[in-house]
């Protein structure tokens, strides 16, 4: 997998560390193509040595609370499979999401035992996009909203929406790099486009200014500006 570079995303992603006065929202969108060369075609070829490039491999239903199997679509780049979105996937499409982790998240963690059960197929491009929103509304506010639109227009542009496989990984807390005591709740999703052998990664996570992990990137300053003012504001109210 090769980090694509892409001067929209990059603007966006500025944009992506917000803080909202009791925690701090976090996020970045990154881009990868799926053309393997060298290292990737190796490592590969060891994935595969369970089973060929196009077994299927069972996935997990897609995180939502309202969405019954009946209801779930077709993919519309027609991936492999004839079974509903959340039953499956090729084993060479699991290996782009994993290499993807490996790639966004090196060299601190290694999912190289990540499994299809940790992956979900979500079942519309609508349901993604309308659950984005409402997290990222809900804790960001006003300055999501003014982010919103070019956000949505960056990643359409790289990735051509529409024809998009979208994925998520839902980990277990032991292999969930956002894990740590702190992280208020998080998102991973994975747009692929199978035409441009392209996948658009969106990863995001709310973390308490109270709670902060040590790799969170917010300031031990920051923690106690924060806690010095709410105790100026409790001593004044009593």
């Amino acid at each position: 997998m090769k980090l694509l570079e892409s001067s929209s995303f990059e603007a966006i992603n500025t944009q992506l560390t917000i803080e909202t006065g009791d925690c701090q929202i976090i996020g970045r969108i990154e881009s990868y193509s799926c053309k393997m060369a060298g290292e990737d075609k190796q490592m590969f070829k060891q994935f595969c040595q369970e089973g060929l490039p196009h077994v299927l491999e069972a996935l997990s239903p897609p995180q939502t609370a309202a969405v019954s199997p009946n209801k779930l679509s077709h993919s519309q780049s027609g991936d492999e499979g004839d079974g509903p979105l959340s039953d499956k996937c090729s084993r060479k499409t699991l290996f782009y999401l994993i290499a993807t982790l490996n790639e966004s998240f090196r060299p601190d963690y290694d999912f190289s035992r990540t499994k299809g059960h940790d992956f979900s197929r979500e079942p519309s491009l609508n349901w993604v996009v309308n659950a984005v929103n409402s997290s990222l509304s809900a804790a960001a506010g006003e300055a999501y909203s003014q982010l919103q639109p070019l956000l949505w227009e960056a990643i359409d542009a790289e990735i051509s929406l529409s024809d998009c496989d979208i994925y998520s990984y839902n980990p277990d807390l032991d292999s969930d790099p956002y894990g740590e005591e702190g992280n208020l709740w998080s998102f991973n999703y994975f747009f692929y486009n199978k035409k441009l052998k392209r996948i658009v990664f969106f990863t995001c996570r709310s973390v308490s200014l109270f709670m902060a992990p040590r790799d969170s990137g917010i300031e031990a300053t920051t923690l106690i500006s924060v806690t010095e003012q709410n105790f100026y504001s409790f001593n004044s109210f009593c």
